[in-house]
């Protein structure tokens, strides 16, 4: 098989983007295959290509509904009609038809916690799978317990499915991460294909202020200022949301707020009305845009520091897919870390409510303790948020399924969420050491990965040098003060125009 010549009849490519290639052949020739491609480059072409030409379905599970959503609609618009998503937004009725008729569909995305549902594993058990796909596929390791427990359980699931071929499809992913990536899915023998993160076209910037009220202001003046689309990142549902309001007040930019505490139709309805232009602008927590296909977006701003490398090189790669210049601005003022560190902590269930949940069952008995459970009263009664639950859950299910005392399992529950703690802390330091040290943003960044900075390019990092100009709209002010050798053209369309002929005026 000539693999261009499919490329052009079925996706009407012409080429390949680096790395896609490569990965649709190791699929082909029957390997499980891990791949690292950087953010933008088309990683879903490497299991929708093999799809087309493998005897049966292809199974993706992917970690977030508008992920799923959004690739599905992109498919079903490309021509491919047998494609469906497995979620939470189809009625009980509509799930029912789905999995019925399950066997009719050539590519199903699925999340990681439905697929563990018996009545939809039973009906996934009975399907030819030919390619079973993890996408982003470092949430196995980067997030975990704290953000989808469930993904550590996919190697279990792929031995339930009688261990099909996969496609592990990541990123960022550091050596660590990918070596937990494979042992977490139980493959023994795998092809891995590591592409650079780098992503040349994106300018990285980080500015240092004072205080929040510098940084508001700031933010304001690059809204004003910048080339959209953009994104704005915020660690705080609320500040999103002020922000957003803020904005819409001083700017004409059309923005809306997106963060996880929306309803689900609201989360769908922005992030569609942002891709097809209707918007220029989000402010966003972390939930928003992973895996979205959006290829001009021109610029993304952190208000808050990430809490990881890795989530900060995920979020400003969402700029710049069509190869446009973009630009990544960091906005930082002394002791932000400070709220890093505190949602770190508050991710994580605390030692005061583990001995809390150990005296009550101590108290009540194991019976009357499931019970609590089951209706979440402790939940409630404890404090506990979702992700704090979620691990909580996980750890207590593990201890009933392989029969430990309740107590014991606490204590190396108490123990795990220390180490994690830890680790987590470290993550946020490497984010501060990177914002601080005085040297080439990108570099460091690629050392992170264990990648290397090949060549030297113009506009890389506040500390080789931005042109920041060269991202800003081009209005008339802008061009008056900062590029005053124009002044000949504007004369000269002047005289032409003064002479009754119509010439656009060019900068």
């Amino acid at each position: 098989m000539i693999l261009e010549e499919q490329l052009k009849t079925y996706f009407h490519y012409d080429t390949f983007r680096p790395g896609q290639k490569e990965v649709i052949q190791s699929v082909l020739d029957g390997n499980h295959t891990l791949a690292m491609l950087p953010t933008g480059t088309g990683k879903s072409l490497c299991y929708q290509f093999p799809g087309l030409f493998l005897d049966g379905a292809t199974l993706i599970v992917s970690p977030l509904l508008s992920l799923m959503q959004d690739q599905v609609e992109q498919m079903k618009m490309n021509g491919e009609k047998k494609v469906i998503a497995i979620n939470s937004f189809l009625s009980n009725s509509e799930r029912k038809q789905a999995l019925s008729q399950l066997n009719q569909y050539k590519y199903i995305f699925i999340s990681p916690e439905m697929i563990q549902w018996e009545p939809v594993l039973e009906k996934v058990k009975q399907l030819k799978i030919s390619l079973f796909v993890v996408d982003e596929a470092h949430c196995i390791s980067q997030w975990g317990y704290d953000f989808r427990p469930d993904y550590w359980k996919l190697g279990k699931i792929r031995q339930v499915l009688g261990q099909p071929l996969t496609l592990a499809l990541t990123a960022t992913a550091t050596p660590n991460v990918r070596e937990d990536i494979v042992q977490s899915l139980l493959l023994h023998t795998w092809k891995e294909y590591i592409f650079s993160v780098d992503r040349p076209n994106i300018s990285i910037s980080i500015e240092t202020l004072s205080h929040h009220q510098e940084k508001m202001d700031r933010l304001i003046e690059l809204v004003k200022q910048l080339k959209g689309p953009g994104i704005i990142y915020f660690s705080s549902k609320k500040l999103a949301e002020l922000s957003a309001d803020i904005i819409k007040e001083k700017t004409e930019q059309r923005v809306m707020p997106y963060h996880g505490g929306m309803d689900q139709e609201s989360r769908i309805l922005i992030q569609q009305q942002f891709i097809r232009g209707q918007l220029d602008l989000i402010c966003a927590t972390s939930a928003f845009g992973m895996g979205i296909n959006k290829e001009n977006i021109r610029y993304i701003i952190h208000f808050h520091m990430p809490l990881q490398i890795e989530s900060y090189l995920q979020e400003i790669g969402r700029a710049g897919r069509d190869g446009g210049k973009s630009i990544a601005i960091l906005l930082y003022a002394a002791f932000d870390e400070q709220l890093s560190y505190q949602l770190v902590e508050n991710e994580l269930p605390s030692e005061e409510q583990i001995e809390w949940l150990i005296n009550i069952y101590k108290k009540d008995g194991l019976e009357e303790f499931m019970n609590q459970l089951e209706t979440e009263q402790l939940k409630h009664t404890g404090g506990f948020s979702d992700i704090q639950w979620r691990i909580f859950e996980e750890f207590f299910h593990e201890c009933t399924r392989i029969g430990r005392r309740i107590d014991e399992r606490m204590i190396q529950f108490k123990a795990f969420i220390k180490e994690r703690y830890e680790y987590k802390r470290k993550k946020v330091d490497q984010v501060l050491h990177w914002i601080q040290l005085n040297q080439c943003k990108r570099e460091l960044l690629l050392h992170y990965f264990s990648d290397a900075k090949t060549q030297q390019q113009k506009d890389c990092c506040d500390y080789c040098g931005i042109e920041k100009q060269s991202f800003y709209r081009e209005n008339e002010d802008m061009l008056t003060h900062s590029q005053p050798f124009y002044w000949k053209k504007h004369l000269q369309t002047i005289l032409i125009n003064s002479e009754g002929e119509d010439e656009k005026r060019k900068v």
